[in-house]
């Protein structure tokens, strides 16, 4: 094109653009932007992420019903009565100090829970590196864990939580919100 604005063929037609790109997967750089390009080829499987939760859940289990049964909480459940606001806040808590004394461990130096350990599966960056440990709890563990305190809301964030995993790249939606991926160890 010459500096007058007319093409080279010397008309005054304007050039055709090409077509708009598409913008990348969620998660993935845009054209030219360093970073992965598709999901890495260690990716785990959603049989493992699964038997990885499911362990961490009975691990939990193990600690927790004790301390409900001590506190008869759970002789209060069985009854069919609710939790009083009170009770809620202090299991939440609860809960917090038994999920870090099991996992803070191993997510800090490793990206991994107890039952990751098990099924040798991690958590990392999109870079492929252990995430920071607060970015990590807050991002992919705290933030989602108050939104399941709401009656109702809680619930349906946990299944759509959970359905996330079938997509292309394996990802639920706690790794979108904290930037992460599950990947084989």
């Amino acid at each position: 094109m010459s500096d007058t604005g007319a093409n080279d063929a010397g008309t005054d037609q304007p050039q055709a653009r090409p077509p708009p790109v598409a913008p990348p997967p969620i998660g993935q750089p845009a054209p030219g932007q360093p970073g992965i390009v598709g999901p890495p080829p260690n990716l785990a499987s959603r049989w493992a992420r699964l038997g990885g939760v499911l362990i961490d859940v009975v691990t939990y289990l193990v600690i927790i019903v004790p301390i409900m049964l001590a506190t008869g909480v759970y002789q209060q459940a069985v009854k069919g009565k609710p939790m009083t606001l009170g009770q809620q806040a202090t299991f939440f808590v609860i809960g917090w100090v038994v999920f870090l004394i099991l996992h803070g461990y191993l997510l800090l130096k490793r990206g991994q829970t107890i039952g990751k350990v098990v099924v040798k599966t991690k958590i990392v960056d999109l870079s492929g590196n252990i995430p920071n440990f607060g970015k990590l709890l807050v991002l992919r563990y705290f933030l989602l864990g108050l939104v399941y305190q709401i009656p109702f809301i809680g619930g349906l964030g946990a299944l759509v939580n959970a359905l996330f995993i079938f997509g292309q790249e394996r990802r639920c939606l706690h790794d979108y919100i904290a930037g992460t991926r599950v990947i084989n160890a």
